[in-house]
């Protein structure tokens, strides 16, 4: 019930998102969510993409660091207060969200969130036992 994100590290200089960008459309990968965090030096660019192989071995060739993380992807009603229900939920059970970010899709009535846990099994545990769809890699990764 996990998903797989890559984390390209940057400079923090003009061009290098855009480069990023331009290696993953020449090899046919679609970006799927994205995320930027950035200091000022360098910035953390978190991606779900098609194909986290194929990005991984373009980008490296290309020069760029790339991590891999497990992330975890879930339903979240678009409506006031969807959100709040899943943070109580998980503040609830004592687990911490690091981060998350937002993952847009063309239809439907639901948002989806991307997580990073501390406690990502207890996470996953609560929020199951709770009803709250967690969507699985291979479906997040084509959705």
């Amino acid at each position: 019930m996990r998903a797989e994100q890559i984390s390209i590290f940057l400079e923090n200089k003009s061009g290098r998102l855009a480069e990023v960008t331009r290696i993953l459309a020449e090899n046919q990968i679609n970006i799927r969510a994205l995320s930027v965090a950035d200091t000022s030096d360098f910035g953390v660019l978190r991606l779900i993409v098609d194909d986290n192989e194929k990005a991984g071995i373009a980008l490296r060739e290309n020069g760029f660091t790339v991590g891999k993380t497990n992330v975890v992807a879930v339903e979240v009603p678009d409506q006031p207060g969807g959100l709040y229900r899943i943070l109580t939920i998980l503040q609830n059970g004592n687990v911490n969200v690091e981060y998350m970010y937002a993952f847009v899709q063309q239809s439907g009535s639901n948002a989806v969130m991307i997580f990073r846990f501390d406690h990502t099994d207890e996470a996953l545990k609560l929020l199951q036992d709770s009803g709250v769809t967690v969507i699985e890699g291979r479906r997040l990764y084509t959705l």
